[in-house]
């Protein structure tokens, strides 16, 4: 497993990019999966796979394709054992599927990239704990 303090860097590294719906390139673009895959190949290697194309609007079809492969490729543990590094998925309603993912920077910090705006640290204040659904550290 990469060490927690390399996760965090590249994801800080990655703070500024503008949003863009679909793309992973620091800075110049990436949506909240693009981040994810962006910090996957800096901290692991060449993605297990790439995304099919989405719409903005995606989750909403139903499935939950996010936590599908989430569970592929990451390890999945206890929502209250958050931690440094971690990998957050999170769902905006109950029975919805899991469409917004972040990284954890501090038990009380995260990156996430969000439409109209750019990649950002934000505080990970009670509004996003109710609203966590999965989390999953990255792998051996």
């Amino acid at each position: 497993m990469p060490q927690p303090s390399i996760i965090i860097a590249e994801a800080r590294s990655w703070i500024g990019t503008p949003y863009r719906h679909q793309a992973s390139l620091k800075g110049i673009g990436c949506d909240c999966l693009g981040l994810l895959r962006g910090v996957w190949r800096e901290v692991m290697g060449a993605e297990p796979e790439l995304p099919p194309p989405y719409s903005p609007d995606w989750a909403e079809a139903g499935g939950e394709t996010l936590l599908a492969a989430a569970r592929r490729h990451l390890v999945e543990i206890e929502s209250l054992a958050v931690a440094p590094g971690d990998v957050l998925l999170f769902r905006w309603r109950a029975n919805c599927p899991a469409k917004h993912c972040a990284i954890a920077t501090s038990a009380d910090t995260m990156v996430h990239a969000h439409d109209g705006a750019s990649v950002a640290e934000v505080a990970f204040r009670p509004w996003w704990r109710r609203h966590l659904a999965h989390v999953f550290r990255f792998s051996e």
